[in-house]
């Protein structure tokens, strides 16, 4: 993928051809929204979680929060997925699009509704039913982001998505915290999560409005088809994905759901810091070089390299100071959250060693067989949650490890078959990028032996020991000739404060 502008087919509202975005300076723009967006998230987490809500009170609202999930797989109808696969788009189509949104969004609001009452009585606990019910109004208003976002993506128009998800994410964060300061407990969470649906609805339709009004429902054919393929791959993936929650909360106990809850929602949410962000500039991406007919494989490569040479050594660095890293965080009362963090982060080490996993099987049509495979994936994810719950959490948490190296089974097979992309090359790739990470992990675990234990070290000796971590990564990756570095100082030079060395270095010249 050079960084050259993609040619996309797509009309704005008047008629004439959008503007493009490179890939690299949409990535830098969707990491940029990545970034700040977990930054306010993850702030408003640390002080709910260490001044004003206890892991059970997170424990309740995370059984709520799941079961809102698996019912939300419905809400996108495969939309975002199907616009940006079009080779080109219309007023009309965006109409119908749109309509089918709303249509989705009321039914899946009923369904978390009428799920509410069962999900109180099932749990014994009465505070699930209004928690569940904040929860299904906030899906209202996420279809008035869904088609807007997916337009915009069209268009690798990522500076928008920076806005309306930073937008969002701040409007959850101060409701959040007003509420947990105000003493609403869990059902904080909850209001903060309505407020994050009807902002970022707001938002979006406000830089691109695509209402539902009037409704269109001619034409629905290639929608209702794709989107419920779609919608079944979702489900299905839900099932595994967004089940743990649930089933740790009715084996174990809501501290234990607690616990769980934070240390996955850690590690989920640095993954998405590292990386996260990327994979919607790349979907687009990859579907103008399958409408060109040119071959994936060396393309995918790429991403692997760049997915593999960063997250890698972060997730790595996550575990190895898992136990000081909660601490200093969330205090003595969540500490039982590091071992559990540190397995879950290991195991998305594996878990991102094939990106796009469900992606490129959609753009190369064949999305049956991604359901099969899919299938048997969350049929592996849910079993060993099951038997590892018997030995309490810390068997829950080990049981992702152990689904890690199935899944990556699962998926290299199909994904190889799909792409044909060189394994010898991928497996170099990967050697590569674990010496890095190795030396990612030098500077804290020679800090460990010889200076301060983990259950000793501060924020500052921490801080000092991830940043030459960090230099030694760098070092390592230039001393290997990483594929992945053309991209990520591709990347970095889009920045504007570097973009801006680089061009006053240019005119001294």
């Amino acid at each position: 993928m050079s960084d050259t502008a993609l040619p996309l087919t797509v009309l704005d509202d008047g008629g004439r051809e959008p503007a493009t975005m490179t890939v690299r300076g949409a990535a830098v723009w969707a990491m940029g929204g990545q970034y700040l967006s977990f930054a306010i998230q993850f702030v408003t987490s640390v002080i709910i979680s260490r001044f004003f809500l206890s892991p059970a009170e997170v424990g309740l609202f995370s059984i709520a929060m799941a079961a809102a999930l698996l019912a939300s797989v419905l809400q996108d109808f495969g939309l975002s997925r199907y616009i940006s696969g079009l080779p080109r788009i219309d007023r009309a189509e965006i109409a119908r699009c749109s309509s089918v949104a709303h249509a989705f969004s009321l039914f899946v609001a009923g369904l978390i509704a009428a799920a509410a009452w069962p999900m109180a009585q099932t749990y014994s606990q009465p505070d699930l039913l209004p928690i569940m019910l904040i929860i299904a109004s906030s899906y209202l208003f996420i279809p008035f982001a869904v088609v807007p976002m997916a337009l915009l993506g069209r268009t690798m128009s990522f500076k928008n998505h920076f806005t309306i998800n930073v937008g969002a994410a701040l409007a959850q964060g101060v409701v959040s915290l007003a509420c947990a300061a105000a003493g609403y407990s869990a059902f904080a969470l909850a209001w903060g999560t309505l407020a994050f649906g009807i902002t970022r609805g707001v938002i979006a339709q406000c830089l691109k409005p695509a209402f539902p009004w009037p409704l269109s429902l001619r034409g629905l054919g290639p929608i209702v088809s794709t989107g419920s393929r779609l919608t079944t791959l979702y489900a299905v993936g839900a099932a595994g994905s967004r089940s743990p929650d649930l089933i740790v909360g009715k084996a174990l106990g809501l501290l234990s759901v607690g616990l769980y809850s934070r240390a996955a929602s850690l590690a989920d949410q640095f993954r998405m810091l590292i990386a996260g962000a990327i994979g919607s500039v790349f979907y687009p991406a990859f579907a103008r070089i399958r409408d060109r007919g040119e071959p994936m494989g060396p393309a995918y490569l790429r991403v692997c390299a760049g997915y593999s040479a960063v997250i890698w050594p972060g997730m790595a660095g996550l575990a190895l100071a898992a136990e000081p890293v909660v601490r200093i965080l969330y205090g003595e009362a969540w500490i039982g959250v590091a071992p559990l963090l540190a397995m879950i982060a290991l195991s998305e080490i594996l878990l991102v060693s094939l990106p796009l996993h469900t992606d490129l099987p959609i753009l190369a049509g064949k999305l049956n067989q991604l359901i099969r495979v899919n299938l048997l994936d969350t049929i592996l994810a849910v079993t060993l949650l099951i038997i590892g719950s018997r030995w309490g959490v810390e068997g829950a948490a080990a049981s992702r490890l152990v689904y890690a190296c199935g899944w990556l089974l699962l998926y290299a097979r199909f994904l190889h078959r799909l792409i044909a992309f060189d394994l010898r090359a991928l497996i170099g790739i990967y050697t590569r990028s674990a010496l890095a990470t190795l030396a990612a992990l030098v500077p804290l675990a020679l800090t460990y032996m010889f200076l301060v234990p983990p259950s000793e070290i501060g924020f500052f000796t921490l801080a000092m020991a991830s940043g030459a971590g960090v230099v030694l990564w760098l070092l390592t990756l230039f001393a290997l000739k990483h594929p992945a570095l053309d991209d990520l100082v591709g990347m970095a030079a889009h920045l504007p404060v570097i973009g801006r060395f680089r061009l006053i270095a240019k005119f001294a010249r």
